[in-house]
């Protein structure tokens, strides 16, 4: 029983003094949230204190830039018055002196019209007088004023011509004294650097072999072997008649050295059958485009030309196995590319890179003018604007043939160097017929002519002589007849390079001592 006691009070107290140590803190934590509560006020109150003295601060400061800047728009203000004020009263003089000029101007023009009106008085009374003068002569003379005009004016006429003719004559003759000494300095000198083979060329059509019975089995049996070959190449191989030889018949020249020497290949192994003329073919197509490149290469590396597209590379090494005139057309253009450098160069022109490479691809659609539409210059044309060349570059190559007019120096250059590679010894071969036939036309031309008694064509066509009826021609009547002629030729006949018209005037006078 005491211990129940016992424990009743020692609980009793425990809950005692839960209850006052509860009571304690909530009065300490009262006093400490009533202190932090005046400290928050307290710290509020000075807060507002100092927003009110910066707020004041800053408004003085504004007052202050305010009035700064009043004070300075007013003195702008002022300044631009002041200018204004000065431009007014400039334009206003301004004003005053165009009024004047302009009482003087219209005092001028008063004059001038009264001045006017005195000379065509004065012309229509010349006018007048002039007429009757005129009437009174015509009656003196018995011949109309009309009649009179056209004697006067036939005399002066004839008089003009020989004497334009005379000062035509002196000029001509002072320029070709000058010019045609410096114009073969500068050919020969082109000529002579350019180091060119004086040879012709054809592409090979014709395969020797080694035995006749090689021509059989060429054909093959019932003639696979030549049907294969035709078939692979293109190319017509024909058999006939002509001992120990095959002739490769074709219009493209790649494709006709392409069985060329597939055709040599097969005839050296001696293995002949449709598949090993397949297999040979394509070898020799990869060997002779890659001789095409190697060409294309060689000249361009030679010329110092390094921007052709891919294009133009291919279609520069197609014209290693085409020829024009028995001429092989690649040396022919690098030949004309050397030549019309030399020459750029003793007339110190700027762009010779472009004189090169007009040069070299002068003659570019021949590679493919079998295949294509046109005449050469206008397939060449297509490829160099599709290439992105310049207009410059294509005129020059359009105009090596006269067919359009040059625009440039360079272009005419390459119109000589064209001809000047076409025309030297040994370059080109001509058929006979065409050949007389273009010198009987051009005697032709010469004879057509008053005054000609006979006309020989020489030295291969490139000059014609022409001698003429001493009394009938005099000095300068030759000089306009050598011209006629040179124009004339011109327009009907069609030749390479240039045909010089030599006219003799010859007076023979014969006595005989007896």
């Amino acid at each position: 029983m005491e211990v129940v006691v016992l424990l009743l009070v020692g609980i009793g107290s425990l809950i005692s003094g839960i209850l006052l140590g509860y009571l304690g803190k909530k009065k300490v934590d009262n006093a400490l949230k009533k202190d932090t509560e005046i400290k928050v006020e307290e710290i509020i109150a000075s807060a507002k204190k100092e927003a009110e003295n910066l707020k004041e601060k800053k408004i003085l400061e504004a007052k202050e830039i305010l009035t700064l800047e009043r004070e300075r728009m007013q003195k702008e203000n002022k300044r631009w018055q002041e200018n204004l004020k000065k431009q007014e009263e400039r334009l206003k003089k301004r004003e005053q002196d165009a009024d004047r000029r302009q009482d003087g101007i219209r005092r001028q023009e008063e004059g001038l019209k009264r001045s006017e009106d005195q000379i065509k008085k004065r012309q229509e009374e010349l006018v007048d007088i002039k007429k009757k003068e005129i009437e009174r002569l015509e009656e003196l003379a018995g011949i109309s004023k009309d009649e009179i005009k056209r004697m006067f004016i036939g005399e002066v006429e004839q008089e003009a011509k020989h004497e334009a003719a005379k000062i035509v004559k002196k000029i001509e003759d002072e320029a070709t004294e000058k010019g045609e000494k410096r114009a073969k300095e500068i050919v020969a000198q082109a000529v002579t650097r350019c180091a060119a083979e004086y040879v012709t060329e054809s592409t090979v059509s014709v395969v020797p072999l080694p035995s006749e019975d090689m021509k059989g089995r060429v054909i093959g049996r019932e003639g696979r072997n030549i049907r294969a070959f035709e078939e692979a190449t293109g190319i017509e191989l024909i058999v006939d008649d002509t001992p120990e030889a095959v002739t490769l018949s074709g219009y493209d020249p790649v494709r006709r050295e392409i069985a060329r020497i597939a055709l040599g290949r097969l005839i050296t192994d001696g293995r002949i059958h449709p598949g090993r003329i397949e297999e040979v073919v394509s070898k020799a197509k990869q060997d002779v485009e890659k001789e095409m490149q190697e060409a294309a290469k060689d000249a361009v590396l030679g010329l110092g030309i390094h921007d052709l597209t891919q294009r133009e590379m291919e279609l520069l090494g197609r014209l290693k196995f085409r020829t024009s005139y028995g001429q092989n057309v690649l040396r022919h253009s690098i030949e004309v590319a050397h030549i019309a450098q030399v020459m750029a160069s003793e007339l110190r022109l700027k762009n010779l890179h472009l004189v090169k490479k007009a040069a070299l691809l002068h003659d570019i659609g021949k590679a493919i003018d079998s295949t294509v539409e046109g005449s050469h210059i206008e397939i060449a044309a297509d490829i160099l604007k599709q290439a992105g060349e310049s207009a410059l570059l294509i005129n020059a190559v359009m105009a090596h043939h006269e067919d359009v007019r040059a625009e440039s120096v360079e272009a005419i250059l390459i119109q000589a160097a064209d001809a000047i590679s076409a025309a030297r010894p040994g370059a080109r071969r001509e058929n006979l017929e065409g050949y007389v036939k273009r010198l009987e036309r051009l005697e032709n031309v010469a004879t057509s002519f008053s005054g000609v008694e006979k006309a020989y064509a020489i030295q291969a066509g490139r000059e014609i002589r022409v001698i003429v009826n001493s009394n009938e021609m005099d000095d300068v009547k030759t000089s306009q007849l050598a011209r006629e002629i040179a124009k004339k030729v011109e327009s009907e006949l069609e030749y390479p390079g240039s045909i010089k018209v030599t006219v003799i005037r010859e007076k023979r006078i014969i006595e005989y001592a007896k």
